[in-house]
């Protein structure tokens, strides 16, 4: 396992992350215990939930897994966890309120039944609750210990910009991570997002890095999927969001690449999915998210897997978005970089 560090904080996390949304809805909890024993037997570090995944089960696995974890593995699991989704029926049960989350982040101590959660995310973006009054009220949370670092989840780059801008004014706990939805069918965020990450230090912490099983290879063109799968298990949705990536070409195209690298390496292609995105700029940690002990490990086996340079630009070209030009190039747009770089 690899190790780096939590964007702009000196707390060193693995490289790949286990996401635990699975937890007390496709994996049991004997099954979800064996992940999180696997997981730290492969030397991961760095486990993610949040305060909704199977209406707080997630959370309450992980638990009362940590409450019967020897003290050596307790001491070496940096916890994540986020709040805003609705944990109740109420008008004040959802959101990035001071009065929402004070609830929510006890909660999710309760649940976990720790002191303190090392990286409190919030789960996205609010448009009623003033930003000023959520990052107050994380730093509040990480000056009485029960916090220690913060994090953004599902920000656009001026949002996170803002609160970014905000909490350094301020003198509040800026935030260090950013968790967006990033693969090789998702690479729209690098337009701005991930720049914006660049220049505020934030780690990225991809979900989703193999695009709710698209990059396994495990769907085709010709044949629609059903059963217990992330498209199938909801017929109805699922089907409408699989008709929907399967109409266009690139989709096909990317799955080519990565089967091609894949077969030229003799890994899985969800290895060759998880070591690209695992390398991309400004990644922190990848979080993987399994529904089996078995996926799990075929996961893992991505743990030393580095692309080569002709690989990746393979899936590179594959799996480009084609952003418009204009405002991020075009004529004129790159020209004093050019000629400042000697060219024309």
């Amino acid at each position: 396992m690899e190790y780096r560090l939590l964007g702009r904080s000196g707390c060193a996390v693995s490289s790949l992350c286990l996401g635990t949304m699975t937890f007390g809805r496709e994996a049991d909890e004997a099954d979800s215990i064996a992940q999180l024993d696997a997981f730290m037997d492969a030397g991961g570090t760095f486990i993610d939930t949040a305060d909704v995944y199977s209406g707080t089960e997630s959370e309450s696995i992980i638990g009362r897994w940590l409450s019967t974890a020897p003290s050596d593995v307790r001491d070496e699991v940096v916890l994540a966890t986020k709040g805003r989704f609705p944990t109740g029926d109420g008008p004040n049960d959802l959101g990035l309120s001071r009065r929402h989350l004070s609830r929510a982040l006890d909660g999710s101590l309760r649940r976990l039944q720790v002191e303190t959660i090392d990286l409190y995310q919030v789960h996205a973006w609010d448009p009623l609750t003033p930003l000023e009054e959520t990052l107050r009220f994380l730093d509040d949370a990480v000056a009485a210990g029960k916090i220690r670092y913060v994090g953004l989840s599902n920000f656009t780059a001026w949002q996170l910009q803002r609160a970014v801008d905000l909490a350094g004014f301020q003198g509040w706990s800026v935030p260090v991570t950013l968790q967006p939805h990033y693969n090789l069918l998702g690479r729209e965020l690098e337009w701005e997002i991930v720049p914006a990450c660049a220049a505020n230090g934030l780690g990225i912490l991809p979900w989703s890095p193999l695009a709710g099983g698209w990059l396994t290879g495990k769907y085709r063109p010709d044949e629609r999927p059903s059963g217990a799968s992330r498209v199938g298990e909801n017929p109805d949705a699922g089907l409408e969001a699989y008709d929907r990536r399967s109409a266009e070409q690139r989709t096909w195209d990317v799955i080519d690449a990565v089967r091609t690298v894949a077969d030229g390496r003799g890994v899985s292609m969800a290895q060759v999915a998880l070591a690209w995105v695992v390398d991309r700029p400004q990644v922190s940690s990848v979080i993987l998210g399994a529904r089996t002990l078995e996926q799990l490990a075929d996961n893992l086996a991505v743990i030393g897997l580095h692309l080569d340079a002709e690989e990746t630009a393979l899936l590179d070209r594959a799996s480009d978005p084609g952003a418009a030009d204009y405002p991020y190039g075009g004529p004129g747009i790159g020209q004093r970089s050019r000629k400042l770089a000697g060219g024309r």
